[in-house]
């Protein structure tokens, strides 16, 4: 625990002007990010007096080990810079807004010749536009089903639409009349684009114009006698006024905003967004979160403005958003809003009337928001804490193992050797800091020697991070021996071996910044291994030959669940009751999980290698092109070299490549339908199966005396 004197600023180093600030741990992380309209006047309220600092900010000042800033021109760069540091760096001790779950839209892909009604969750795409967010998928169906009568909108998957398109028929929707059957042409391109865009209308709340249209055409038609038709259009207009039956009208005059309201108490806060598009409620959220440092409401709606606006732009931005509290200052926020928008973005608190007594209604949400998040979070912070004490007390550690990092080999016979690395915090699972990694020290099954490597190259990284930021206190160099057998993926070696250490994460923060999270930076306070005594050896022994003596190593073994230590004859026991042993069990199950699931996909993609992936310099859209040319290899082996020049893309000195290639490769045998015994021909054009190919060999024993013999 550092002392907050030791890293702080004179003051006449601070400048008195807008900027952001950082605060850095031990290891450059940085872990909070703040900005001011003044950095002197604010970074003086984090150095005063311990005990007159909340309880989270004083936890997060002791934590740091340094404090730098960013000045900036004005309040609305800052915010800016915040925003996009919170994004890049992920700090700890921010408050950050986390949905509970994950919400689904109503998509419409505008970016497509044939645009898409679909169900879509996670990261909002460029070209789509998104109604929603909706409590449930089947709301979503609920309303396109029955606009699917006015807007016959293509919904099929891209697979599905291909195989309409090369059968020249459509799918049941299209002969019910519910899709415009764009796949067979129906209709051109242009026709159901504009249909598509009629139906985002529709849907973003433009609705009178579309029945007042409906019910001109119902009344032409009666008047012609046309009745069929005039019947269809009445079931037509009943179908758009059901749907907006189903979200009533709320707010008068087709008025668009969002509406923001907090729960909070001295830990927590709770905030709910109403979103209102016509004047109807067409969606809902709501985020709970811990809060780090005393902060007021009106600093809360900033950051929930910030989460909910700073990927938006257009009309994604409502021209009013009405919250419980104004931020301090207001002005940069609603010129921060405005610019996001295009144009004047009011930012209010209600005052009377209807919107005042919907705010009413979202706070309500937002207060049972936060009772049901306490009522099921108590029990698991408690559990949580007690699981972290006793796994503490029963290996003897100073304190309790906030950082858990497990390691799992698998295998099937010795063939596909593979590791994982999976990493809790505070007694979570932290996704983002899985690595996975390859045994390329040596050939064969040996779990205690991949143990070892793993370990050692885990590690060799984090003392060569340790060393690039300055912290390798003795001044040894690790730039000479920084590569183990089969070579350490560091940041900047993906391409060279992309399976070695691999993370789950891309983009950002993954670059090799200071405080940007990076692949092997942070250190564990313990050290579990999937296995007994020869396994927790060769964790240690890999440690002791790093010079590593500050991290707590043991092993967790499936037969009788004990927990092995180091240099120890006897196994601790824990009680079967323990909350420290359910959780030292899910850490190990987890990285069992995931070391299985990367071993299945390392199989697959060697049983999916065919010959033309010994061809040097030949890539996958060319040997795709191949194969669609020819049909198969065995008619790709057949040509002649003028015949694969005629290939689009391949030219002479490949296509002779690739036919000396072939005339290597052993032909492959007939391919078996092992559920009758039939032989398959390879002259209806499909491609061949065979080891090397697509599709798995069949082995002896049935499915699940295989699945036995993975490890």
């Amino acid at each position: 625990m550092a002392d907050p004197s030791s890293y702080r600023p004179r003051p006449g180093e601070i400048p008195d002007t807008p900027g952001v600030y950082r605060f850095r741990d031990e290891h450059r992380r940085v872990i909070y990010v703040g900005k001011a309209k003044s950095l002197r006047q604010r970074l003086a309220n984090y150095f005063q007096d311990l005990a007159h600092l909340h309880p989270r900010t004083r936890t997060m000042v002791t934590t740091a080990a340094s404090v730098e800033w960013t000045v900036v021109s004005t309040e609305v760069e800052a915010l800016q810079l915040e925003y996009s540091w919170i994004k890049e760096y992920d700090p700890r001790f921010n408050v950050k807004y986390r949905d509970d779950k994950s919400y689904p839209y109503l998509a419409v892909t505008m970016n497509e010749e044939f645009p898409r009604v679909q169900v879509m969750r996670g990261h909002k795409k460029k070209g789509v536009r998104y109604f929603g967010p909706y409590g449930h998928a089947w709301a979503i169906r609920d309303t396109v089903d029955l606009l699917l009568r006015v807007f016959p909108v293509r919904t099929c998957s891209t697979g599905v639409f291909k195989n309409a398109a090369r059968t020249g028929r459509p799918c049941l929707l299209g002969y019910i009349g519910k899709c415009s059957a764009p796949c067979v042409g129906r209709i051109t391109p242009d026709d159901h684009w504009d249909l598509a865009d009629e139906f985002c209308d529709f849907m973003a709340g433009r609705t009178g114009t579309y029945l007042r249209r409906l019910e001109r055409q119902m009344a032409d038609a009666a008047e012609e006698m046309e009745y069929e038709r005039a019947a269809r259009l009445r079931d037509d207009i009943g179908a758009l006024k059901k749907a907006m039956e189903k979200s009533a009208v709320v707010l008068a005059d087709a008025t668009d905003a969002d509406l923001i309201a907090v729960a909070e108490d001295e830990l927590e806060a709770a905030v709910q967004i109403f979103h209102v598009r016509g004047g109807r409620v067409r969606g809902q959220r709501g985020w709970v979160t811990d809060k780090v440092e005393e902060i007021t409401t009106g600093a809360l709606v900033e950051h929930a403005l910030q989460q909910l606006y700073g990927e938006e732009s257009g009309d994604a931005v409502p021209k009013e958003v009405l919250v419980p509290a104004l931020p301090d200052p207001v002005e940069p926020v609603q010129q921060w809003l405005t610019e996001r928008r295009g144009s004047g973005v009011s930012l209010r608190i209600p005052q009377r009337g209807d919107k005042k007594a919907l705010m009413e209604t979202v706070q309500r949400n937002a207060q049972q928001a936060l009772v049901l998040h306490k009522t099921k979070r108590a029990s698991d912070l408690t559990t949580r804490s007690r699981a972290l004490e006793e796994i503490a007390e029963a290996l003897d550690l100073d304190s309790a193992p906030l950082r858990i990092e497990c390691y799992d080999i698998s295998h099937l016979q010795g063939d596909d050797v593979v590791a994982s690395m999976v990493v809790f915090e505070d007694g979570l699972a932290r996704k983002s800091e899985y690595r996975r990694f390859q045994i390329k020290g040596f050939e064969g099954q040996d779990d205690v020697r991949s143990m070892h490597e793993v370990i050692t190259r885990r590690f060799r990284r984090y003392l060569a991070e340790k060393e690039k930021t300055g912290e390798w206190a003795d001044g040894e160099s690790l730039t000479d021996g920084g590569q183990h057998a089969g070579g350490d993926a560091g940041p900047g070696d993906r391409a060279a071996a992309p399976d070695d250490g691999e993370a789950l994460t891309h983009g950002p923060a993954l670059k090799d910044d200071d405080g940007r999270p990076k692949r092997f930076a942070y250190p564990p306070q313990l050290v579990v291994v999937d296995g007994g005594q020869p396994q927790v050896a060769a964790a240690q022994r890999a440690l002791d030959e790093l010079g590593i003596d500050d991290i707590a190593v043991c092993g967790l073994a499936k037969r009788l669940e004990e927990v092995w230590l180091p240099r120890e004859d006897d196994p601790v026991v824990l009680p079967r009751t323990s909350e420290g042993l359910y959780l030292l069990q899910r850490v190990r199950d987890e990285a069992h999980r995931f070391a299985i699931t990367y071993q299945r996909t390392k199989r697959a993609k060697r049983f999916r290698a065919g010959p033309l992936d010994d061809v040097p310099g030949l890539g996958e859209t060319r040997k795709q092109a191949l194969i669609k040319h020819f049909g198969s290899v065995k008619r790709l082996r057949a040509a002649t070299i003028d015949q694969i020049c005629e290939v689009p893309g391949i030219g002479r000195k490949t296509a002779e490549t690739v036919a000396v290639a072939l005339a290597g490769a052993t032909p492959a045998g007939p391919a078996v339908n092992t559920a009758t015994g039939e032989i398959m021909d390879d002259d209806d054009g499909a491609p061949e199966t065979t080891a090397d190919a697509p599709g798995e060999p069949v082995s002896a024993g049935t499915p699940d005396e295989r699945r036995g013999q993975e490890r």
